[in-house]
């Protein structure tokens, strides 16, 4: 991984298009903190489409869409995005799944669930599992504490014997039934609502993520980074970030923001 600081000027002239993942790389320790949004804002403001691409929930990515200086969101995973039209004010949905798909789903999310709790000690349900509307949560450290890296191996197996895509964030093991993921919902949205197809948007879009789950996104993106935290998880990664930044978690995200509009301003 080479330093942020070595993007190549024009390559971060290139950039139209921010996606970046929410958890420990926007927020810092769980907090959205001033310097973290304000970036988010000064990039929105100076013509970037930004869209966070997360494992938060529908609940949580509906909140997003409305109310930050976001174009979109891409939420639990892959499974849907959200656009909110603020002159119509109307929000554009799309899931990957049907209703009845989700449902059925359910039910089988259920059973893991169970398994899981059941048979991982000091696992937990996600405190977000209810505003969700196609995976199931897993926290291994968010709101309880931290398990062995072996306990989330384990949670993983799981879901994977049950047939489910399993990915491990910063706090949650998420699993679904389905196939996609946060790449193939992010060219879904790319291509339907802002008119991008791949060859443009691999040249026009910078990811930013911090953990195994963003590994698609790292493997699709030339111009990928990950904040320095991702270090933790390198050993996990087959796919790596080109770039790293010096900065942790909202820190560094805030320095990818600087290197951006710097490199339009010049």
């Amino acid at each position: 991984m080479t330093p942020l600081s070595q993007m190549p000027l024009q390559a971060a002239r290139s950039v139209r298009v921010v996606l970046t993942d929410i958890d420990d790389t926007i927020t810092s320790e769980g907090m959205l903190t001033a310097s973290a949004y304000g970036s988010l804002e000064e990039l929105h403001r100076a013509g970037f489409i930004v869209i966070p691409v997360t494992g938060r929930p529908a609940g949580w990515c509906d909140h997003i869409a409305r109310m930050w200086p976001v174009d979109a969101v891409v939420g639990e995973n892959g499974a849907f995005f959200f656009r909110y039209d603020r002159e119509r004010k109307k929000m554009q949905q799309r899931f990957w799944a049907s209703p009845e798909e989700l449902k059925r789903n359910r039910a089988k999310l259920d059973a893991i669930e169970a398994e899981v709790l059941a048979s991982v000690p000091g696992s937990a349900l996600a405190s977000d599992q209810a505003y969700r509307v196609a995976d199931l949560a897993i926290d291994f450290c968010e709101d309880v504490p931290a398990l062995p890296e072996s306990e989330v191996d384990r949670i993983v197996s799981i879901f994977e014997r049950a047939g489910a895509q399993a990915k491990v964030s910063s706090i949650h093991v998420n699993g679904w039934f389905g196939d996609y993921n946060k790449l193939s919902m992010a060219k879904t949205l790319l291509a339907d609502v802002f008119g991008m197809d791949w060859e443009e948007a691999k040249k026009a879009v910078v990811y930013a993520g911090d953990s195994p789950n963003d590994e698609p996104m790292f493997a699709a993106f030339p111009l990928s980074v990950g904040v320095a935290n991702i270090e933790a998880f390198a050993h996990r990664l087959t796919s790596k970030p080109a770039y790293i930044t010096r900065g942790h978690s909202g820190d560094g995200f805030a320095e990818l923001a600087r290197l951006l509009l710097d490199a339009r301003r010049r």
